[in-house]
């Protein structure tokens, strides 16, 4: 037996995982066979990680237009033939810290946004700021991102959780006081760049390594980040993009941004995110440096 199918779950679980209720689940296992979970002294069903797969195989192929009956023989015969990878691999990976995620995404899948609070404050109490960053947020803004992209989430969903997590951020950096004459780093999505969440961890990560911070509004209207910079005179510039599309509407707004860092050698400008990776494929940057790893920043 794999460690794929020694790992248990309960229903809850597959259904935060999948995005099918459990009614559903239990109709397509009771209806179709489509998985055959295990029960436990009470009575409880619990699933393998294979049979998570099975489901979001189904339930992928029936979004592509088959029956339930069809996809179910094609992804049990897919699921047999292919290596099946871990399905929570995207969540947290410690028993503690993933049932914090679920709980989270719990809350997110019904918009209860008192008990989102409730949770990250929980978690942030219990792990403190820098682990609650790395092994709570972190992954569940990825997984809350799978999900709105593989249309497991509406965008309601992804909107109401995330703005829930950023305002909790946003909220602990402003109760952090560093020394007025700290060092600053500024914080900056591109203009057509409204993902500002990875920012905002990178500035609080900034802050308790002793930083001042300023995080300026996402999307920014062109040529505010090198007016913003002219004036508060930072040591440290961090730029987001997170999609390609502040290349395409903007295209000449990071080509000026890497002028313009030319000729102020005494501030480091750093960019990093999705978008800027795709970008800096087929361009290159003189000034402006890439960020591998943000460690080496602070």
């Amino acid at each position: 037996m794999s460690n794929l199918d020694k790992k248990m779950l309960s229903i809850q679980q597959v259904s935060l995982i999948t995005g099918l209720s459990k009614a559903v689940i239990r109709k397509w296992e009771d209806r179709y066979h489509t998985v055959t979970p295990k029960r436990l002294n009470n009575g409880h069903r619990v699933y393998t990680e294979r049979d998570v797969q099975l489901l979001l195989t189904v339930r992928k192929l029936v979004d592509q237009g088959s029956n339930i009956q069809q996809a179910t023989i094609e992804a049990q015969a897919q699921v047999q033939n292919e290596p099946t990878q871990s399905v929570t691999n995207t969540l947290c990976t410690s028993p503690i810290h993933e049932e914090y995620c679920y709980r989270l995404l719990e809350y997110g899948t019904t918009c209860d946004v008192v008990a989102i609070q409730r949770i990250l404050q929980e978690a942030h109490q219990k792990f403190g700021l820098e682990r609650f960053l790395d092994e709570i947020v972190t992954p569940l803004l990825r997984e809350i991102g799978e999900r709105w992209e593989k249309n497991r989430w509406n965008p309601f969903q992804e909107s109401v959780s995330s703005t829930v997590i950023r305002d909790y951020l946003v909220g602990i950096r402003n109760q952090m006081h560093t020394p007025s004459n700290a060092p600053l780093l500024m914080g900056a999505c591109l203009p057509g760049e409204t993902h500002d969440l990875p920012l905002c961890i990178l500035l609080l990560k900034a802050q308790l390594r002793g930083y001042r911070v300023y995080l300026i509004s996402s999307s920014p209207a062109p040529g505010s980040i090198e007016q913003l910079i002219t004036y508060f005179k930072p040591q440290i510039v961090l730029l987001s993009a997170m999609s390609e599309l502040p290349f395409t509407t903007y295209p000449d707004v990071l080509p000026q941004l890497d002028v313009f860092a030319a000729n102020n050698p005494d501030v480091q400008i750093f960019i990093g995110g999705i978008g800027a990776k795709a970008f800096l494929k087929t361009n290159t940057l003189q000034a402006i440096q890439y960020m591998n790893n943000t460690e080496t920043i602070y």
